[in-house]
């Protein structure tokens, strides 16, 4: 007979399970102060020492006419950071604004899904007779640049501390934002170098909320920055330094249907929605014109930012329009509600008894025609 085996743990043991678990744990959380860096779509957002700051969620809407491009920003965040800073490549001088808080809300209601109706024709779960709920269906002076950087302006701005910059060395451009708030990670510098081989400027931005010991949290406002470009291009090259997989979320408006030519390390870029905008109004017209135009929105994850070998380089494709469609379940019903299996399962039984009557009746009358006494003693009583 097969024995029974019973493994007994000491207290020793359990004791040091618990250890490695708390241990762990304490690992984990430890990692999470010492490298507090972040990334976003547009460049690489570090808080302050010894704090935290993560992007929920970043929004950008870009605006191309085939000469100059605007990317509108807006930021999600958590954390315990007061500070924070981030940096964007761009090909040309740019201008900084504020952007209107009011833009993602009306893109968001262009783009909503197509609600439609789907109906089933037998009940489901929540539904008569399987259950008996009815219920009701001030900008600061710049300082002098150092050698290889040049400041071409620098301005508050609501929560931020704008820089625009341009640098023909990495490190030295490294060096003035550290030298000027700009708390960013030695490991950007490197980073920089393909956009200072290509003489591109820089937007350096730091947040600061204006209240005293306030912290980042919450939704930020928009950032509004305009410059020339014979592309659309969407810098993303600097988020291979997060260490967090990315979600990017990209409104874009032009004259025709834009897509990315490659998905430069992460997944594949996702169609949300692509139609034509025929009166722009409000908050979109002061970004696009007010004269029709094409609005793709596109989403795409990056579960391994390291990956990311690129920037968004966005081509023209046929101008097919798609919506989402979002369907709602509705049992099946006619005449005020009531339902058609209903009817159909009580005319089914309405029938077969018609029919089985019927059936009587036909064959009764056979058998009066032929004579043959309909009841029961009647055969007795031929026989005698």
């Amino acid at each position: 007979m097969r024995g029974t085996h019973r493994t007994t743990r000491t207290p020793g043991a359990r004791t040091r399970r618990v250890l490695a678990v708390v241990v762990a744990l304490l690992a984990l959380q430890l990692g999470s102060l010492v490298a507090p860096a972040y990334a976003c779509g547009c460049g690489a957002m570090i808080p302050s020492k010894d704090q935290r700051i993560g992007v929920d969620r970043e929004e950008s809407a870009v605006r191309w006419d085939g000469r100059t491009e605007t990317v509108v920003m807006r930021f999600n965040v958590h954390g315990d950071a007061e500070h924070a800073a981030w940096i964007m490549p761009v090909p040309s001088r740019a201008g900084v604004t504020l952007g209107d808080p009011a833009l993602f809300d009306a893109l968001d209601r262009l783009t909503e899904p197509e609600q439609r109706d789907r109906f089933h024709f037998w009940p489901r779960e929540g539904e008569w007779p399987f259950t008996e709920d009815h219920g009701d269906g001030v900008g600061a002076p710049a300082p002098g640049a150092a050698p290889g950087v040049g400041v071409v302006g620098r301005e508050r701005l609501g929560p931020f501390d704008v820089a625009r910059l341009t640098a023909t060395d990495p490190g030295a451009l490294g060096g003035w934002l550290r030298a000027n708030g700009f708390e960013l990670p030695e490991r950007l510098t490197g980073a920089l170098q393909p956009y200072v081989d290509r003489k591109w400027e820089y937007v350096a931005v730091r947040l600061a909320p204006q209240e005293e010991g306030a912290v980042l949290d919450g939704e930020l406002t928009p950032l509004r920055i305009t410059f020339a470009s014979p592309e659309l291009v969407y810098p993303m090259r600097l988020s291979r330094l997060a260490g967090t997989p990315q979600t990017l979320g990209l409104y874009v408006l032009a004259e025709h249907r834009m897509e990315p030519r490659s998905p430069i390390g992460g997944d594949r870029p996702e169609v949300t929605f692509a139609g034509r905008i025929e009166r722009p109004e409000g908050a979109v017209a002061a970004l696009a014109g007010d004269r029709p135009v094409r609005l793709t929105v596109l989403e795409q994850r990056f579960p391994h930012p390291e990956r990311i070998d690129d920037d968004h380089h966005l081509r023209t494709v046929a101008d097919t329009p798609y919506r989402r469609v979002e369907y709602t379940d509705r049992l099946l019903t006619v005449a005020g509600g009531i339902p058609v299996w209903l009817l159909t399962v009580g005319g089914g039984a309405l029938l077969a008894a018609v029919t089985a009557l019927l059936a009587v009746r036909v064959v009764r009358a056979g058998r009066r025609r032929a004579g043959t006494p309909a009841g029961p003693d009647a055969g007795v009583r031929s026989a005698a």
